[in-house]
């Protein structure tokens, strides 16, 4: 296997859907909190890292096994059959990765707290569950809801918490602070799968995958789409007004028009190819900016 397949079978390109989070849970612990643990946040990274490329090849594992269309999707489509990958060297990544990770996540329960374990099983289950069982996360209505709020706060809040576990007390005002800041990576993530399964939507019903478009078609999922991004820089403004987010985060807001033109693409044409990078484009650029821009009025 070579590194640039590997890198597309891990789906390397939607990795900022997790990094970025994570940087931004660093940035609210100095910034909120006044805490920083530079060792937890590596160990956090390197755990969280494994773990989303071992999702990632469960889910195109599970999608190559469970493939109705055995002819075009499976051969063509899907990179293990496209790319004539073993499915047990697949399998034996990805049982190593998750392996790995939780042996590091084991470790980190010891330093931190018992917290962390029921946070580390919760993410853990969504992952597994996302693209496994007889009903995959990833094929129902509830997808984009469970990617949100695993990657979008989960990992956040993990992130602040193994930074600042001394201080951070299990408060509903805390877990507020956290969901406020970590809401634009929310819905920047849920709308990220929200694309995806918008421009699959064809290909979905002939595997018999009932996404939420199945249930509210192509046009109000594309509502649905711009809606959560103007939602997200709702919640950056207000974490500024509530002084969660230095006033620099306020710089995101530069990048509206730029979400305003993918968004458009999107609208004018569902192609997988050709408009589902809208989607990762506002994930990437909108997530950096709002971490670079924290970061910055931290300074």
């Amino acid at each position: 296997m070579s590194l640039n397949v590997f890198l597309e079978l891990v789906e390397i390109k939607a990795k900022t859907a997790s990094i970025l989070p994570m940087l931004l849970g660093v940035c609210l612990s100095v910034y909120y909190y006044h805490s920083l643990n530079v060792i937890n946040s590596v160990l956090f990274f390197i755990a969280m890292l494994l773990f989303n490329m071992a999702v990632d090849m469960m889910d195109n594992y599970n999608d190559y096994n469970h493939a109705v269309d055995t002819v075009d999707y499976k051969k063509n489509t899907n990179i293990i059959g496209r790319e004539n990958i073993s499915p047990r060297l697949v399998l034996g990544l990805l049982l190593a990765f998750s392996i790995v990770a939780g042996l590091i996540g084991i470790y980190l329960v010891t330093i931190v707290g018992w917290p962390l374990l029921w946070m580390g099983i919760f993410c853990f289950a969504v992952g597994i569950l996302y693209s496994s069982g007889p009903f995959p996360l990833s094929g129902l209505p509830v997808g984009e809801f469970a990617s949100g709020f695993t990657m979008g706060f989960m990992i956040v809040l993990i992130s602040v918490y193994i930074n600042a576990f001394q201080q951070f007390s299990w408060t509903w005002a805390n877990i507020g602070v956290v969901f406020l800041v970590a809401l634009p990576d929310e819905l920047w993530i849920s709308n990220l799968l929200l694309a995806n399964n918008i421009c699959d939507a064809g290909e979905d019903e002939d595997n018999h995958r009932h996404t939420v478009i199945h249930f509210i078609g192509q046009r109000n999922g594309l509502y649905s789409f711009a809606i959560k991004n103007v939602l997200a820089f709702i919640a950056i403004i207000f974490s500024v007004i509530l002084h969660l987010a230095p006033w620099t985060v306020l710089l995101t807001l530069f990048i509206i028009p730029f979400v305003i033109k993918q968004t458009r693409l999107l609208f004018a044409k569902q192609i997988k190819k050709e408009t589902f990078p809208c989607a990762i484009k506002i994930l990437f650029i909108g997530s950096l900016v709002q971490v670079v821009t924290y970061a910055i009025g931290l300074i």
